[in-house]
């Protein structure tokens, strides 16, 4: 990084310097997201610290800093905040070393990773929201729905739906949304999936936490059942349905006691998010130039040609799938 031609760099390097009182450390790349964040490590001193680099006008780390504050008051493990500036848009955290659960996690210590991860989603959505919280209500609901056909559909496949098709999505797309709206509403992170969560004490700890609001109970558990990164056999998914499911109830969690309703509203909300995210994954590729996600897309095909056949509710997405959007995906040679 030069940071004589880059002034954000110079801003940021001169930023940090200051805060640790320390002129010799340095920064590197420790990470970025799929917005205007950017992560570095310092460099020179030990232990190592993060700052979080969230440019004003592109970001801002004030909505960052409250949720953080909320999950941290209700028991959530959560990076510390050693040093925030939010006019130049820039935090010094705690850091929590390399690996998240993603890349820990193996065969051998699924259930125990899964299992700390049950146990903090169930410790978040203990939290009483705030009353000014946001809610993942039919608004948000129906801008998530328009990604789909927009950036997948009809950016990505370059496939124009006739009205009859149309139709199909839309009303597959308002089922969704009613039984998103039917759920107990809680506390819902919005991407609670194992490279969100890091290894640490009395953890895991929990990141990306800004955009969390008041939504359905199920949306988390299927976020980290069926992750936008890593697949798992579901019978491993079904297990680990039901054991969130057994200690959501013991905790007073407003599950459905219905084990079986319960499942259901997990699949019915991860269609939804899975339909969502294919059209996140292309809009970052064709609007924003993040195309390392363009090769994750197969991955929520293949969570719906699992999920679809089992609720009769979903039919008309399956013969969509089947007779419209497969075939374009072929056509176009996109990977399937």
């Amino acid at each position: 990084m030069n940071h004589a031609t880059d002034p954000r760099a110079a801003q940021r390097l001169h930023w940090a310097r200051h805060a640790l009182s320390n002129d010799n450390i340095g920064l590197e790349t420790a990470s970025s997201d799929a917005g205007m964040r950017s992560y570095w490590r310092t460099t020179g001193l030990s232990p190592s610290h993060v700052v979080m680099d969230a440019p004003p006008g592109l970001d801002d780390v004030r909505p960052w800093l409250a949720m953080r504050d909320l999950l941290q008051a209700g028991g959530v493990r959560v990076p510390a905040v050693l040093a925030s500036d939010p006019a130049q848009g820039l935090l010094l955290l705690e850091d929590l070393g390399g690996p998240t659960l993603a890349q820990a996690i193996d065969t051998a210590n699924a259930d125990a990773a899964m299992h700390a991860a049950i146990a903090q989603l169930i410790t978040l959505q203990s939290i009483t929201p705030p009353p000014q919280m946001p809610v993942f209500g039919p608004a948000l609901l129906q801008r998530d729905a328009g990604l789909f056909e927009q950036w997948f559909v009809h950016t990505h496949l370059g496939l124009q739906l006739d009205c009859a098709q149309a139709e199909q999505l839309q009303l597959v797309q308002q089922r969704l949304i009613d039984n998103a709206l039917g759920q107990p509403q809680v506390l819902v992170h919005r991407d609670y999936m194992l490279r969100n969560l890091m290894p640490a004490d009395d953890g895991p700890a929990v990141l990306d936490f800004q955009d969390m609001v008041i939504g359905p109970v199920a949306y988390d558990v299927a976020s980290l059942m069926r992750d936008a990164f890593l697949s798992w056999p579901e019978s491993q998914v079904a297990a680990w349905v039901d054991h969130y499911h057994r200690q959501a109830l013991a905790a007073g969690i407003p599950v459905p006691h219905d084990a079986t309703r319960f499942a259901r509203d997990v699949d019915l909300i991860g269609v939804q998010r899975h339909l969502k995210i294919l059209g996140i994954f292309c809009r970052l590729h064709y609007r924003d130039g993040k195309s390392r996600y363009i090769a994750d897309l197969p991955r929520f095909i293949q969570y719906l040609d699992v999920v679809v056949p089992r609720h009769a509710a979903l039919a008309p997405l399956g013969e969509l799938l089947a007779r419209h959007i497969k075939p374009a995906m072929a056509r176009h040679g996109v990977a399937r």
